[in-house]
């Protein structure tokens, strides 16, 4: 397909832009619903369901990124939306007034999320300073980021069923337990699983525009595909994440506004292992550059800042995870442009 011009691609950024806040509502109210119907709780349903969606535009982007040759933009959109969408969390923080946001979501599984994500990205950094072997024109690593993310799913569910310490309860900790009302709600399973089907197709929809808009832009105005691919359809791709996150803290579904942000971000280094499959110039992470050590860099600094915040408790505020956060975010964009 031939490049766009740039006043469709900026038209069709704000279309996807558009389609993805006006589907994030009605998508986390049916999911928050699927989660006590089905019995996965809030945590699995954030990381599996919202996750994998809201996930899509951004995997479609780096695909269609890495199948026309641009690795650099494939992996750059897929770790810049790890690094915003990991800031969301303190951003719901500050619109959550009740109490600080990792106290009241404190559980194993979201206390093993962010360990499990930074774990993945050091396999990458890893595989970026690493020899690189391929098999079929597939790096090993990209079988192996799969192998940690189903491991992390498995061990999430065991602590989250038998757990060997428990999370301190308080006055101010929301439990991850079925709504008795949405358990009683006569909907047909059946007719919530199809509108999860047709809202995931809308989003599917708009990470086509933005993926295409995206190449365009890097294209017809010569800014590095990096950059590009970091910032702008790195945002938009996220937008699902923030509109998503948001919704579920105002309904208190605070468990899975965390599985949102942290199963959201699983899937976005899975990207790299999709990319590496269509990519045929070989590895994908022979690509690895200055740009994407800073932004696998600053995803593990914010993933961890995350378990510090769940580890701390603190009760009320933002608290100073949510502070650093926005700093730590704030500054590594600002060294992103200025190597990019």
């Amino acid at each position: 397909m031939d490049d766009w011009p740039i006043w469709v691609s900026a038209v069709a950024l704000a279309v996807a832009m558009v389609l993805l806040v006006v589907a994030g509502g009605p998508f986390t109210r049916l999911v928050d619903r699927l989660a006590d119907r089905t019995g996965i709780g809030e945590t699995m349903a954030g990381v599996l369901l919202i996750g994998a969606v809201t996930a899509l535009p951004g995997l479609i982007t780096s695909i269609l990124g890495a199948a026309r040759g641009d690795a650099v933009f494939a992996m750059n959109n897929a770790l810049g939306g790890i690094v915003l969408q990991t800031t969301f969390i303190a951003l719901a923080d500050v619109f959550y007034r009740r109490a600080n946001l990792e106290h009241a979501a404190a559980s194993l599984p979201n206390l093993l999320a962010p360990v499990g994500l930074s774990t993945m990205l050091a396999v990458v950094l890893a595989a970026g300073a690493g020899p690189q072997v391929t098999v079929f024109g597939v790096h090993p690593v990209s079988l192996l980021l799969v192998l940690v993310y189903w491991y992390w799913l498995r061990l999430s569910r065991e602590v989250g069923e038998r757990p060997m310490w428990r999370v301190e309860p308080t006055r101010l900790t929301h439990a991850d337990e079925p709504d008795p009302e949405q358990m009683a709600n006569g909907e047909r399973l059946s007719s919530m699983w199809l509108r999860f089907a047709g809202l995931a197709a809308v989003v599917s929809l708009a990470g086509y525009l933005i993926g295409e808009a995206g190449l365009s832009l890097t294209e017809r105005t010569g800014m590095s595909s990096g950059f590009v691919g970091a910032v702008i359809t790195g945002f938009v791709t996220s937008v699902p994440e923030l509109v998503t996150v948001l919704y579920a803290v105002r309904i208190r579904a605070l468990h899975l506004a965390i599985g949102d942000i942290i199963g959201g971000n699983g899937f976005d280094v899975l990207f790299l292992s999709a990319s590496d499959i269509v990519y045929r110039e070989g590895s994908l992470y022979a690509a690895v550059n200055r740009e994407v050590v800073l932004l696998v860099g600053l995803g593990i600094v914010l993933n961890l800042l995350v378990a510090a915040g769940l580890i701390r408790r603190q009760r009320d505020g933002i608290g100073f995870e949510g502070i650093a956060m926005f700093v730590v975010c704030g500054v590594g964009l600002a060294a992103l442009a200025a190597v990019g």
